[in-house]
């Protein structure tokens, strides 16, 4: 199950290590969380034409919003829409060069589809399937440089570090069958220099192998390692990469990041798990719970979004637990059913739930909130790299599904009441831009540079 914040809230775990070399391994990240399916790779950068600086329909939209009963939300949305309406297909730019992959491994050198993207500082990085990561400049949509720096090296995701202007790689390499996960972090400016290869080594002490895993988490700025060889948890830094504390007992099970506080999930007694709230900063336990539960029922969640716990068990209702008196309100299992990603925002106080390609909004009185009027996502699985949470938490562009086309649309609507407000769309003679539409693999949404960038299966 996936679950994040905007932002924040990234885990990569290291694969189990069955000694089938790579084609075990790139089939076990076909399947992962971040990943969809697909062969091929491309990305596209859609942009923003200007209407030529119209400055009488910026001064009305401002009246409006002064005079307007709705006020500043409908200013918002407004101007979001105004935004999104003018994106045009603007440049192609390729993962793939054949010269280069000659003298690579040979998993290396096919087309696989882009999974995931990310941009900030003028760059644009593009990962694909295979683990090879290409950096853009935004402005020429030139290549700038490969961050794999050895052809040994598969990229498994990727990290911006907003607290030091960095990209961080998550990586596994041949040399140890590729089965412990390495982290290395970049200065964004030795990538425009394109100097990938000045990127220093992360958290060497830590042996990081199946089931370990790295976490990174910007809304507290910290970083949450495990590894399995002695059981150790351990927190970090973001910052600097600093080592603040450990947390080590055998009963320990999992952890869960909040915002300023810890979940920390022991192993299940017969009658109910043990949980323990610590906090972030110096891992001091704030609270113990012991949640009963149904004895005969597999636990399908457990997670933590500030003082609000949510319990779920197969067949059962979801629990959501205030920790601080205890209080608990429940949903009923035929109204609230076990979605298959969750997306926290901290700003409103909401949650996003994912099943089946459908989009809901509930608030933590158990109520739901918003749902979608047009707003069906394109692939069932719920993978939320297609998926764009702006950082005010008001929007929340996706690629779609329409009903009247072969190809999918890229949809902005509003999480408070759920209209679309824009669709990125074309004809079907449009036989460029209808292209650029299918088969969309992973989405992006620079909003300082007002630039959305998407990932094909097909170049």
């Amino acid at each position: 199950m996936a679950t994040a914040a905007p932002g924040s809230g990234k885990r990569t775990y290291a694969e189990c290590d069955t000694g089938d070399g790579i084609d075990d391994v790139l089939k076990s990240i076909n399947n992962a969380e971040l990943l969809l399916n697909g062969s091929k790779r491309r990305r596209v950068s859609a942009a923003f034409r200007p209407d030529g600086g119209n400055d009488t329909h910026m001064l009305r939209r401002v009246l409006r919003r002064q005079l307007s009963s709705a006020g500043a939300a409908h200013f918002t949305r407004s101007a979001a829409q105004h935004r999104m309406q003018n994106m045009r297909l603007q440049s192609e730019m390729d993962t793939f060069e054949p010269d280069r992959v000659k003298l690579a491994a040979p998993f290396l050198q096919r087309r696989s589809k882009v999974v995931e993207i990310v941009s900030s500082g003028g760059l644009v990085f593009a990962l694909t399937l295979t683990g090879i990561c290409a950096a853009y400049d935004t402005n020429t949509s030139q290549r700038l440089c490969y961050m794999n720096t050895s052809d040994g090296e598969i990229i498994r995701s990727l990290f911006l570090n907003k607290a030091n202007n960095s990209l961080i790689t998550v990586s596994v390499f041949a040399e140890d069958n590729y089965s412990s996960l390495k982290c290395k972090s970049t200065p964004l400016e030795y990538v425009r220099r394109k100097q990938p290869e000045e990127g220093f080594e992360l958290f060497t002490s830590e042996l990081l192998k199946w089931p370990g895993f790295v976490e990174f988490d910007d809304t507290n700025e910290r970083v949450l390692t495990y590894s399995a060889s002695d059981r150790t948890y351990k927190i970090w830094d973001l910052a600097n990469y600093t080592f603040l504390y450990s947390l080590n007992d055998p009963k320990l099970q999992e952890i869960k990041i909040s915002m300023g506080i810890m979940l920390l999930i022991f192993a299940r007694t017969p009658g109910y798990v043990p949980l323990r709230i610590v906090d972030i900063e110096t891992g001091e336990p704030l609270k113990d719970i012991k949640h009963l539960l149904h004895r005969s029922r597999k636990v399908d969640f457990i997670e933590q979004f500030n003082e609000k716990l949510l319990v779920k068990q197969e067949n059962e209702n979801l629990q959501i637990v205030d920790v601080r008196d205890m209080k608990m309100v429940e949903v009923s299992k035929l109204k609230f059913t076990t979605p298959s990603a969750f997306i926290f925002l901290y700003q409103s106080r909401l949650f996003l739930t994912f099943k089946n390609g459908q989009v809901s909004v509930w608030n933590f009185k158990g109520e739901l909130v918003t749902q979608f009027a047009d707003h069906r996502l394109w692939y069932q699985d719920t993978n939320t790299n297609n998926v764009y949470i702006t950082s005010n938490q008001e929007t929340i562009i996706s690629y779609c599904r329409q009903d009247d086309c072969t190809h999918g649309s890229i949809n902005v609507s509003s999480i408070a009441d759920g209209s679309c407000f824009a669709k990125i769309t074309c004809s079907d003679q449009d036989i460029h831009q209808r292209i650029a539409l299918e088969d969309i693999t992973a989405l992006f949404y620079n909003e300082d540079q007002n630039k959305l960038y998407t990932g094909f299966w097909q170049s």
